[in-house]
C-alpha cells in the first residue's frame, strides 16, 4: 500500500512540476472562453471517460462542464466492446456527427496512449469547428512505440491547442510482481489531478477579474439548493443536468 501511494505522490509532483505553465497557459484560455458564454465539454473513451464525467456536477466544481457520453465507448455497455469500439473508424465518424460545440466552447479530450481513433478524431472535429482544444495524455506513449491508430497517421497531442502530460507510465501500472506484470493503475488519479488543477485555476482567474465564479454548494449543505438551482437554470440551454 504505502509503495503505490509514494509513487503515485512522485509522479504527481514530476507532472506539477513539468505542467504547472502548461495548466495556467490552458487555464488563461478557458477562462476567457467561459466568460464570453462557452462551456467546457470533456470525452474520453473507457476508464478515461470517468475522467472526463468527475468534474460534472461536482459539489465544489465549476459549474460549465460537461461529459461527452457515448454510449459505444463507454465501460458499462461492455468493456471489451468498448475497448473495441473506441479503435473503429466507423463507430467514431458516429460518435462525431452527433457532437455539438458553441462558438467559445473549450473541448478537453483524455486519452492516456493518444493513438486511438475515437479520441481523435474528436478533437479533430471540435478543431475544424474553431474550438480550442487540450488533450490530456502520457508522453510516454510516442510516436516511435505507439504510433497512431488514425487513419491520418495523426496522435492526439498533434491534433489539439494544447496539451498536458499527465507522466503515467507505459502499461499504466507503477509497480511490478515478481514476474514482470505491471499493476496499481495510475493515469485517471493522475488525469484527474491534472484536470482539477485546471479548473480550480479557472475558478481563481475568474474571481481576480471580480466576476463571482459559477460552483456547486455541496447538496449536503443545508443552504445550497437555492444556490445551485439557479446554477443549473443559468446553464440548461446547454447542458443536461
Amino acid at each position: 500500500m504505502s509503495d503505490y501511494l509514494a509513487r503515485i505522490q512522485e509522479l504527481l509532483q514530476e507532472a506539477y512540476s513539468t505542467e504547472k505553465m502548461a495548466i495556467e497557459r490552458i487555464a488563461a484560455v478557458m477562462t476567457d472562453r467561459l466568460a464570453k458564454g462557452g462551456i467546457v465539454q470533456l470525452f474520453g473513451c473507457g476508464h478515461s471517460n470517468l475522467i472526463a464525467q468527475e468534474p460534472f456536477y461536482r459539489a465544489g466544481g465549476l459549474v460549465p462542464v460537461m461529459p461527452i457520453n457515448s454510449e459505444p465507448i463507454m465501460l458499462h455497455n461492455g468493456a471489451v466492446q468498448a475497448s473495441v469500439n473506441e479503435k473503429d473508424t466507423d463507430v467514431s465518424k458516429e460518435i462525431v456527427k452527433n457532437l455539438t460545440f458553441g462558438k467559445y466552447d473549450t473541448l478537453i479530450v483524455i486519452s492516456n496512449s493518444g493513438r486511438n481513433p475515437a479520441p481523435i478524431e474528436v478533437a479533430r472535429a471540435a478543431s475544424t469547428s474553431g474550438i480550442y482544444t487540450v488533450g490530456i495524455l502520457s508522453r510516454n506513449y510516442t510516436a516511435d512505440s505507439h504510433p497512431s491508430r488514425h487513419h491520418s497517421g495523426l496522435r492526439l497531442e498533434e491534433v489539439v491547442d494544447d496539451s498536458l502530460n499527465n507522466h503515467s507510465p507505459v502499461g499504466d501500472g507503477i509497480l511490478t510482481t515478481n514476474s514482470h506484470q505491471l499493476y496499481g493503475s495510475s493515469s485517471s488519479i493522475l488525469g484527474i489531478a491534472l484536470l482539477n488543477a485546471v479548473l480550480t485555476q479557472v475558478i481563481r482567474l475568474t474571481e481576480k477579474q471580480g466576476i463571482e465564479p459559477p460552483v456547486f454548494k455541496s447538496g449536503n449543505d443545508d443552504d445550497s439548493q437555492e444556490h445551485n438551482e439557479k446554477l443549473v437554470q443559468r446553464y440548461s440551454d446547454r447542458i443536461q443536468f
